[in-house]
């Protein structure tokens, strides 16, 4: 294993912000780009708290003269060399962190990267790295890790909580047409981009409240006064809502696809690809709040041990060592 380094200038974007606030507790230097309009290719910190980062505007990023390049998605090979006059993998250092379940097929879709062999790709799930073929580039795999925001679970509201982001348009993917099934057992507050525009197909015997998008400082204390939180997504990699949900002691009603069957211990709450089983179980929870309590208290001594940030700080110094020895 490679020896830790310090101080490095990182170049990333800012993609995915719940990933990257994890990323940037690192003890290096992290340089997001900034354009005119903002936009996917510049949006800078967006207001995010993350001292470590620097705002640079695009034609000033070869001045600032990064050691390596954090790529995460396949145009970004393009604008780093057209920017820094350097090319990835080649005359800089670079990774690419794939966050996504393969699309359109589970288990034969070509990665953008996989005729390369000169940047690794770093997926964030063992699941994504076996169904992803990644053809002759090296992979890894780092897991998530979170920022603890504490065991803040009081469970008052008799409530599921969801976080799904556009809930309507990508329905099936994230298990958004499963919500009336959960309904049916107890009310359901859904949060994410667009949830206020959700609206059930189906005939449901509680209410669900679309309530919206808030930023994770308000957002973790709502999710942990509901009593249960839901995990319906079928086709995505580990949701960073789920572990932020574990992180706080909740207990959780998941689908056991993708990775959460690693990541979600049974005792946490209920895994299973029976809906009847889950539904069961939700009800369950929203009327014994001492079995939800202890569920939620062992979801939390998993998360700890298994996504933790320090674990995950520590596997990406090795790693950015590793490509800028």
């Amino acid at each position: 294993m490679a020896a830790m380094t310090e101080g490095l200038t990182v170049l990333l974007w800012h993609v995915h912000g719940s990933w990257t606030t994890s990323f940037v507790q690192g003890p290096h230097r992290y340089l997001v780009p900034v354009v005119e309009g903002g936009g996917p290719w510049g949006r800078g910190r967006c207001g995010r708290d993350w001292p470590s980062v620097q705002e640079v505007p695009a034609g000033a990023l070869r001045a600032a003269e990064p050691d390596v390049v954090v790529l995460q998605r396949p145009e970004e090979i393009e604008l780093a060399e057209r920017w820094l006059g350097r090319r990835p993998g080649a005359d800089i250092p670079a990774i690419y962190v794939e966050h996504n379940t393969p699309r359109p097929s589970a288990a034969t879709t070509t990665h953008p990267l996989a005729d390369r062999a000169d940047i690794p790709i770093v997926h964030v799930t063992h699941f994504n790295d076996l169904m992803w073929d990644s053809g002759r580039a090296p992979t890894r795999v780092v897991p998530h890790g979170i920022v603890d925001p504490g065991a803040r679970y009081t469970g008052e509201l008799p409530h599921g909580v969801a976080l799904i982001n556009e809930p309507t348009r990508r329905g099936r993917i994230t298990g958004s047409d499963l919500l009336p099934e959960f309904a049916m057992a107890g009310p359901i507050d859904l949060y994410g981009i667009g949830a206020e525009e959700f609206t059930a197909h189906r005939p449901t015997g509680h209410p669900i409240r679309g309530i919206g998008d808030f930023p994770q400082s308000a957002l973790h204390p709502e999710m942990a006064r509901r009593r249960v939180y839901l995990h319906t997504a079928r086709w995505t990699s580990l949701g960073l809502s789920l572990l932020e949900a574990m992180h706080l002691a909740m207990p959780v009603i998941v689908l056991a696809t993708t990775e959460a069957v690693a990541a979600v211990p049974p005792e946490a709450g209920a895994i299973s690809t029976d809906i009847a089983v889950l539904t069961a179980k939700f009800r369950e929870f929203l009327h014994e709040p001492d079995l939800a309590v202890l569920a939620g208290k062992s979801g939390r001594q998993f998360a700890l041990e298994h996504y933790g940030l320090e674990v995950f700080l520590r596997r990406w110094d090795s790693l950015l060592a590793e490509v800028t020895e």
